[in-house]
């Protein structure tokens, strides 16, 4: 079951759907919705190392063999035949970022140190850019606030907030390359910068009011082994383009790839939400229905939100549940739970239908 209607608490406290009709009920807390989901999932809160491992491993291989082929390639057709591939792969690899957040270290030993050296680190986004980021999306009180670094009203901004969203990502490779290769080293001599660049520069944000505060403890330590080895390979990756030992075009190439995997995962955040918040707190059961799911019978999600994305909403309901589980879970529920349950409400048919509530939301506001 889908619905393209979805309720969320705006400024004056009643509900808006994403149409834009408003309703005087104030989003309240669902507590049936929240046991069942809590009952029905039980048994799957433990992660499968053999999956996590064999889906990243696979990614990566597939991501990098078609992106050194896309870089070496000769024929114009193959390279972006190739590099769509890449993309695809690398997106998907990257996207256990997410994971690498909500499961715990002894859970799957190694897995956080691989991720960062076969994929974080060569593409410049190691994990600490998202560790003790994404856990304060998840906070019930921080939610939807000016203190989320992931949330913005997009809905409620401008109709051209909306594509500039997607457009500012194609950039990201260059922006990344400043961090690391420049803005690193000089900020580790430069103790005014260095605030600079962690408060500002070091972490997946999107909402620009937002501040990070310094490392502390084990994050501490992981995050400066990362940034110096990102360092490094940034610098060192440069180096052998300006004395040719990489060729101009394969460098040019690979920025291709990273731009393109960036920007669809820009566009998967861009429909993670509603993002319909004024910046009030929110109950459990708002921040659920400010969420997006798109499971079955659609398969396009299975590339546009890989790794459990596709069930974004439900991840909010449920965090400890590992993206390998997310589709039983929603199946259970879905089995058990009425028809006019809320929690059909965050069930979507598509990325188009989503981005187009999104556009006519924020030009009926507007």
């Amino acid at each position: 079951m889908s619905s393209t209607t979805i309720s969320t608490k705006n400024a004056s406290g009643t509900v808006a759907d994403s149409r834009g009709n408003v309703s005087s009920a104030p989003v309240g807390e669902d507590n049936e919705l929240i046991r069942a989901a809590a009952k029905a999932t039980r048994d799957l809160n433990t992660p499968k190392p053999a999956i996590y491992w064999a889906d990243f491993l696979a990614s990566v291989a597939v991501g990098y063999g078609s992106l050194a082929g896309a870089m070496f390639s000769q024929s114009m057709g193959l390279t972006i035949f190739l590099g769509l591939i890449a993309a695809l792969a690398l997106y998907r690899a990257g996207s256990f970022i997410h994971e690498l957040t909500h499961v715990r270290r002894n859970a799957l030993p190694g897995f956080h140190f691989v991720w960062n050296a076969l994929f974080g680190i060569p593409m410049l986004i190691p994990s600490f850019m998202y560790e003790g980021i994404h856990s304060i999306h998840h906070r019930t009180k921080k939610y939807g606030t000016v203190e989320d670094p992931e949330y913005l009203p997009l809905a409620l901004m401008k109709p051209w907030s909306i594509p500039l969203f997607v457009v500012v990502a194609a950039l990201a490779p260059i922006a990344l390359f400043f961090r690391y290769a420049i803005l690193s080293p000089l900020s580790a001599i430069i103790p005014p910068l260095r605030r600079v660049v962690v408060e500002r520069y070091s972490g997946l944000i999107i909402n620009p009011e937002f501040r990070r505060k310094p490392p502390e403890g084990d994050l501490k330590r992981r995050w400066l082994a990362c940034e110096i080895g990102a360092s490094i390979w940034a610098i060192g990756l440069l180096a052998m383009v300006a004395t040719g030992i990489i060729p101009t075009r394969a460098f040019l190439i690979y920025l291709a790839v990273l731009s393109a995997s960036v920007v669809l995962n820009q566009i998967r955040t861009l429909v993670a939400h509603l993002w319909e918040n004024d910046g009030q707190e929110m109950s459990v059961t708002a921040q659920y229905l400010d969420s997006v799911n798109v499971p079955p019978p659609a398969t396009l999600p299975a590339l546009w939100a890989p790794v459990g994305l596709r069930y974004h909403a439900l991840h909010h309901l449920l965090p400890g549940v590992p993206y390998h589980s997310l589709g039983e879970a929603h199946r259970r529920l879905a089995a058990e739970l009425p028809d006019g349950s809320n929690f059909y409400r965050a069930d979507h048919d598509s990325l188009w239908t989503l981005i187009k509530g999104l556009v006519r939301g924020s030009a009926g506001r507007n």
